[in-house]
């Protein structure tokens, strides 16, 4: 625990060896100075090390736990460690809130050992936002309770000293086999597991863990941040079944969450959990110096303010930092830019070495196989690998090495999200450096532009929405069919009247109108055939996978899969797919059957699906009167469809061609913010003055654009959870109209949150705009050919300004 930052990266000579962890600071200054980067660095910020602060052992904990830790080398732990054993001790939930590499792990561990080994019956439950994590963190806690998770007593045979913990550690998800499950359920002391196993697997077989559930002490739910909008959402329902079938076996447990900075962490973990939780967020962990750079892409035009491709600026950066010796990380933030990037790099590797194996470089994201995943996940960790691409699959605590850099291509859509990414070099101490690579969008040059407030800004809200409609009704069903409900209980608890929530009672009154559940005696009973779990998926709008098969020449081999609604965008027939640096050609995409049949093949360009939306409003609950424009919110249906697709050259990304895509819409039902433009309104008389419908439909296009990439600043979400349409003249309210929208069925609370943060919604993007030097428009404002000139006056009138 002593803090082991130096000036140096990892513990090689100054232009070391890749595979040996690292270099020293003076290849960095190298890097920095060169007329390659240097012109445009922005800012080159030094954010310096920290000394920890640290506690002594809690007086209470059990001689075989602090034994255990100084057999790591740990003789005192972070007084935010500290803390939390505290408030546990008391009885109390808590969530702790520190920086990437603080040792939150450890403030969930010691209490939940000491319970384990005060109490040979308790149990505990750990939950984790990826089944890459939780394979992480059972390896991470084997190592502390004793060689594979000794169930006995073990002594070394040299002194008779204690080195094993009798506690038994099992993790229990989709990769576990069969074979292991059931002495999982009957055995193991710590079940390692995440919220859709916990969905789907545990609870609707709740009488098989009859044990563990009547002895269960603490729930964790690490990377907490992590739990917003529809999946934050959806896993606070599965925490109220959760402890409403512990409650019918006789325990309450408590719950420790451990979270990134985010503004709000005390109420989403109370939101989160339906408990009073403690805060713990005074870091008493050492953090090494890191050096944080600012790098905008340079103008390839000025006129129209067309910048470098960030694709190829990330790749630069990667390939100098890795011919320097220092191990890095780039996140590309999309599954075609992460396998583009990917490739990109070990392309330029291939001929910069004869022998390529000397740097190895690959991506990793969502739809690998799990022994893909684990494959890259050890490589990183041994040295074999000394670069990675990724998307924010990395970015929670998964243990992948000394990794010394970190490069963000393009702003990730949250604060929180980028310093969780730049965290992900520097873990092991050390001086580190981050690199954020601007891209053309708006909030990245709106960065380049004032980076103060880059570095002053502080981290956004974490939203959820448990309550929400369609989600509400999908956990009911499941919750019925492990339990009847009783009148005067409710889910998640007892209401303050000691009976159902209005809410939990007319979603059980209309599943008996439709013959799902029955009413009788004070108890509604499950009365359908189906099990609910199976058709409800936590991390999208639908359950559904399409399964990627590789059919060349007669292998048959499935290589990934993902969800219907990105299949539709991204595997269409003639689509390219990229998997591991190889491309693919699309043969058949059979969405009924969900199966996508793809063939190997070489081509010099990928492709991009370009989706058309129609809106129509169903209701209008509420009406806001804004200083320049009025305000609608309610439910609406979006139809949405992929028509057709462009092929787009690689290193150039010039658009070599159409292609036509034969798929059907997808319908939604959500909920949607309608800013309305009327005559009599400031924002509808600049609009007027703008003369012709093209002009009104340039500025509308162009704010709506930049709403949706600037509002994500001011809400946890990521620009795709948006949807924006503008109409010149909409036919249902026969006006000027924007409309932004939940992009989730029945809407996560972010419409709700945006009618109450217009006015500096409007602000950010006037500022946005104004601070462009291009003079018509340009990717980093209204767009190339937008109506700057007229969006200026309209969102100045908007502003007031």
């Amino acid at each position: 625990m002593k803090n082991s930052a130096d000036n140096s990266f990892g513990n090689t000579t100054d232009g070391g060896d890749p595979g040996d962890g690292g270099t020293n600071y003076r290849a960095l200054e190298k890097i920095l100075e060169s007329p390659e980067f240097a012109p445009n660095i922005v800012v080159n910020r030094l954010i310096p090390a920290a000394e920890g602060i640290y506690a002594p052992f809690p007086e209470g904990l059990d001689p075989r736990i602090a034994q255990a830790l100084r057999r790591r080398g740990i003789d005192q732990i972070y007084t935010h460690q500290a803390e939390v054993w505290e408030r546990t001790q008391e009885g109390k939930n808590v969530v702790v809130v520190t920086p990437t590499a603080s040792g939150k792990t450890l403030c969930y561990n010691l209490p939940s050992l000491q319970a384990l080994l005060n109490d040979e019956k308790a149990r505990c439950l750990y939950l984790f936002p990826t089944k890459a994590l939780s394979q992480d963190q059972q390896s991470d806690l084997n190592e502390l309770v004793g060689q594979g998770g000794a169930s006995i007593d073990k002594t070394d045979d040299t002194n008779g000293d204690f080195y094993g913990l009798p506690v038994k550690v099992s993790t229990y998800d989709g990769d576990t086999p069969d074979s292991l499950r059931i002495a999982a359920r009957d055995t193991g002391r710590i079940i390692i597991s995440n919220p859709d196993m916990l969905h789907a697997g545990i609870l609707p077989n709740h009488p098989k863990w009859i044990k563990f559930f009547s002895h269960l002490k603490y729930v964790v739910i690490d990377e907490a941040h992590a739990y917003r909008g529809v999946l934050g959402s959806h896993v606070a329902n599965v925490i109220r079944r959760l402890k409403r079938i512990a409650a019918f076996y006789g325990s309450r447990p408590q719950f420790i969450l451990c979270s990134a900075t985010i503004a709000n962490p005390q109420e989403l973990a109370e939101a989160l959990t339906g408990e009073d939780v403690a805060l713990v967020d005074k870091n008493g962990a050492p953090r090494g110096e890191k050096r944080v750079i600012l790098y905008n892409p340079p103008l390839v035009d000025a006129v129209q303010g067309i910048r470098r491709s960030v694709v190829d600026e990330s790749r630069r950066w990667m390939l100098a930092l890795l011919q320097a010796g220092i191990k890095t990380i780039l996140f590309a933030h999309s599954r075609v830019k992460t396998e583009v990037a990917a490739s990109y790099v070990n392309e330029d590797l291939a001929n910069l070495y004869t022998d390529n194996s000397r740097i190895r470089v690959e991506a990793y994201r969502g739809g690998l196989l799990p022994n893909e995943r684990r494959e890259i996940e050890k490589g990183l960790r041994d040295g074999d690998i000394q670069g990675v691409v990724s998307t924010n699959a990395l970015e929670l605590g998964i243990d992948i090495g000394g990794l010394d850099a970190s490069v963000v291509a393009g702003f990730p859509c949250s604060f929180n999200s980028f310093w969780q990414q730049s965290g992900r070099a520097g873990r092991r101490g050390g001086t580190s450096v981050s690199v954020f690579i601007a891209s053309a969008s708006p909030i990245d040059q709106f960065i380049m532009n004032d980076p103060d407030w880059f570095f002053r800004k502080s981290a956004e809200e974490g939203r959820i929405d448990p309550d929400n409609p369609y989600i509400l009704t999908d956990h009911v069903k499941c919750a019925c069919f492990e339990l009847p409900f009783q009148d005067k209980v409710e889910l998640g608890g007892r209401s303050e009247e000691g009976g159902i929530r209005d809410e939990v009672r007319e979603v059980l009154e209309f599943l008996e109108e439709e013959g799902i559940v029955r009413h009788a005696a004070g108890r509604w009973h499950w009365a359908d055939r189906s099990f609910p779990a199976e058709g409800i998926s936590l991390r999208s709008a639908t359950a559904d996978n399409v399964v990627i098969v590789d059919v060349t020449q007669g292998r048959n081999a499935v290589i990934g899969e993902m969800d219907r609604p990105s299949a539709k965008e991204l595997i269409f027939k003639n689509a390219v797919y990229i998997h591991r640096g190889r491309q693919y050609l699309v043969e058949k995409l059979d969405i009924e059957n969900r199966k996508c049949l793809v063939r190997e093949a070489e081509v010099n360009y990928f492709t991009d699906g370009l989706v058309k939306t129609d809106i129509k409003v169903l209701s209008e609950d509420e009406h806001f009167n804004y200083e320049s424009s009025a305000g609608v919110l309610g439910d609406v249906l979006v139809r949405s469809q992929v028509a057709k697709f462009k092929k787009i050259r690689f290193h150039t990304n010039e658009n070599i061609g159409y292609g036509d895509i034969d798929l059907g819409e997808e319908e939604m039902q959500t909920r949607s913010l309608v800013l309305i433009f009327a005559d009599d309104t400031a924002g509808g008389r600049a609009l007027s003055s703008l003369g012709d419908e093209q002009n009104v439909g340039a500025v509308l296009s162009g704010a709506g654009t930049l709403i949706r990439l600037i509002a994500p600043v001011f809400l946890l979400c990521d620009p795709r959870d948006l949807g924006i349409a503008e109409r010149v003249r909409d036919p249902h309210f026969g006006l000027p109209a924007l409309y932004i929208y939940d992009k989730y069925p029945g809407g996560t609370g972010l419409a709700e949150a945006l009618s109450r943060r217009t006015a500096e919604l409007f602000r950010a993007i006037r500022e946005a705009v104004e601070r462009c030097p291009c003079k018509s428009g340009c990717p980093s404002c209204v767009g190339p050919g937008g109506n700057k000139a007229g969006t200026k006056i309209f969102l100045r009138t908007l502003t007031g300004a």
